[in-house]
């Protein structure tokens, strides 16, 4: 191990890392708290702002798997393609295999200038979750509960309001629901088989309506929707924990390109097109099986210095009076001083890996096509 790995690996910087996030994000949501009386007055000022607040908090994300970790995105798509990123509105519909899936799809949306107005159908649960939650929440996202006769309204309206955003906006589908599993591509294809659809054999059967809606309520608006197929270098499992710690991935990305106006209005023959879509990425990821990547031209976007400058700034901002005062407890002498600021920072490394926890893929459940499950609630 290298003297850089070495010090990547220490706990201490790690902490020092998540000190910086947890604190700076608390002060990015109370500033968009206050940025909440301009939406009466100046609705696309308020959105103007909270798009750069946003950025600056997940912008110390990125910058972690980009600068920290050095993990590589490659592109595989056409130039005509990329050069209609961060261009137009669309939205993405992403495989959900990784724990890091949704930081490797910001990096590409930071490299195009996206970053701060992406958006995303969450569940609703994570509207409960510090930073993460609070921040989407200001950002206009979507909640839902998986539960349509609940969600109706909800996703309608959300959808609605979105129609005439000011910045570029990038709005990221899970279409499967939730993260691949075994046990759950296992349920996900007895439901398949209930219902007369093609079996697939590395995604789950995806849910049509959140598509179907998203694409409805904001045709017009959106120009085109982008089929995106991550996978990884030498079968690794990448971890949120693993990025931290400093491993490094080489990630592979297949984007296509599909207008709007080639996908059919109608819902039925929408929802068609989506199974007919999954098929197509499935096939992708048999091929990347057997030859280690996806067919077609290769790009390798840029790293933009935006990330690491946003860090830099926060940890100076931060990391200063935090020193100052770790040194001041220690000199003082004072044990109950001493214990109290141990005791900050046992909460500070359990609350940040908490916040990791969010990401584990084996703590993301979903009873998407589980009888028992759906008994029981």
């Amino acid at each position: 191990m290298g003297v850089v790995a070495w010090l990547k690996s220490l706990f201490v910087l790690q902490l020092l890392i998540g000190f910086v996030f947890v604190v700076s994000g608390l002060i990015i949501n109370f500033t968009q708290l206050c940025t909440c009386v301009l939406w009466p007055f100046n609705k696309q000022l308020y959105r103007k702002i909270n798009t750069r607040l946003s950025y600056s908090l997940w912008s110390q994300l990125v910058m972690l798997l980009e600068w920290w970790s050095g993990t590589d995105c490659t592109l595989y798509t056409d130039q005509a393609t990329v050069d209609k990123f961060g261009k137009e509105h669309v939205i993405i519909i992403l495989n959900h295999n990784y724990e890091i899936d949704f930081l490797c799809g910001w990096t590409i949306c930071e490299r195009y200038g996206v970053l701060g107005s992406s958006k995303v159908l969450a569940k609703h649960e994570l509207l409960k979750v510090p930073l993460v939650g609070w921040t989407w929440y200001f950002l206009e996202i979507v909640f839902c509960k998986r539960k349509w006769e609940e969600d109706r309204d909800t996703v309608f309206s959300g959808l609605n309001r979105l129609r005439d955003y000011p910045e570029y906006m990038w709005f990221l589908l899970y279409c499967e629901g939730t993260r691949f599993t075994e046990k759950k591509h296992q349920i996900s294809m007895q439901v398949a088989e209930s219902k007369g659809l093609p079996k697939l054999k590395y995604h789950l059967l995806p849910r049509t309506k959140g598509f179907t809606t998203t694409l409805q309520c904001l045709k017009g608006t959106v120009k085109a929707v982008y089929d995106v197929t991550l996978n990884f270098k030498d079968k690794q499992n990448p971890t949120l924990l693993g990025i931290v710690s400093g491993k490094k991935y080489k990630a592979d990305l297949s984007v296509r390109r599909f207008p709007v106006e080639e996908i059919p209005d109608d819902e039925k023959e929408c929802a068609n097109w989506l199974h007919k879509l999954y098929q197509e990425k499935d096939a992708l990821q048999e091929h990347y099986e057997k030859e280690g990547s996806y067919p077609g031209p290769t790009i390798i976007p840029k790293r933009r210095i935006w990330t690491l400058l946003n860090f830099l700034f926060w940890a100076t901002l931060l990391l200063s009076p935090l020193i100052n005062f770790a040194w001041d407890v220690f000199v003082s002498g004072s044990p109950l001083l001493i214990i109290g600021f141990m005791i900050f920072l046992i909460v500070a490394s359990v609350a940040v890996r908490r916040l990791i926890g969010v990401t584990e893929v084996n703590k993301t459940g979903s009873s998407y096509g589980n009888i028992e499950a759906k008994k029981e609630n």
